[in-house]
């Protein structure tokens, strides 16, 4: 009786629009698609098939895709902090993070690429970039990073930097007030559209809209939660209760706005 179970087939014949039905088995209609966020859907849904019995009763963590409304979504994903290891993690794991942290921006900003896609309208593909290219960036090579995920392959889409920077501030006002939060391992993605429209909706974004610019092109998200803790938390271990607030998280949100405004004044 319930429309998606026909996903979890392994049988399953898929076709370019096959994962964008709603419940009525309707097909909305999509100018475009990221063929990259197609293939990644497959392979979940493949991986779930195999996995799960389709005539017993399962339950699932349903996620949003957050950049469903947008026809060429840029993401950036940031690893934020200068801890990544959880409460819960092994000496060995907790070495292997401590060890990544300090190889990598995380230390020296307090925030690393952790993967990225921008697209080129020039070309009309999607540049990528995963983890292991953000571990070995320099500071500067950070910096040059972040210019070129707001390139869209001919020149530095500068209408966007005020945007992105008003949301950062407006989380960095929020998480400075929060006390013992740590956002142990958690990511920040920066999203915007790489296809600049005359006209888009609102979408209501969750931060502050500029003035002149179309709120739509540009969202920023917290992600990542597993490792997250707090006072009173059932999944704290220790006995004494973080104080004040995630000054890693914080450290690395300030060193994203500096250079995002040093990018803004052409520096």
């Amino acid at each position: 009786s319930c429309p998606g179970k026909m996903l979890l087939r392994t049988d399953l014949q898929y076709h370019t629009d096959s994962l964008l039905e709603d419940a009525n088995g309707k097909q909305p209609e999509r100018k475009s698609y990221n063929p990259w966020g197609l293939h990644c859907h497959r392979q979940h849904l493949n991986r779930m098939s195999s996995k799960h019995n389709e005539n017993k009763l399962h339950q699932f963590l349903l996620l949003e895709n957050v950049v469903s409304k947008y026809s060429y979504p840029c993401i950036l994903d940031l690893k934020m902090g200068t801890r990544q290891h959880g409460d819960d993690a092994s000496e060995e794991k907790k070495a292997r993070h401590i060890k990544k942290c300090e190889q990598s921006t995380s230390a020296s900003l307090g925030v690393r690429v952790c993967g990225m896609q921008v697209y080129q309208a020039d070309s009309g593909h999607f540049l990528c970039k995963d983890k292991y290219f953000g571990r070995k960036l320099s500071p500067e090579g950070f910096r040059q990073t972040l210019r070129q995920f707001l390139c869209s392959g001919n020149q530095l889409r500068t209408e966007l930097l005020e945007p992105i920077i008003l949301r950062l501030k407006a989380l960095l006002a929020v998480i400075r007030k929060q006390s013992s939060y740590r956002f142990y391992s958690s990511s920040l993605l920066i999203i915007y559209d790489g296809q600049e429209h005359k006209e888009s909706a609102d979408h209501h974004p969750p931060f502050p809209k500029s003035h002149g610019t179309n709120p739509s092109r540009v969202d920023v998200r917290m992600i990542d939660f597993a490792h997250t803790t707090f006072k009173g938390s059932k999944s704290n271990p220790n006995p004494t209760p973080y104080d004040g607030p995630d000054h890693g998280y914080i450290f690395g949100l300030e060193n994203l706005i500096k250079i995002l405004q040093s990018l803004s004044e052409g520096k």
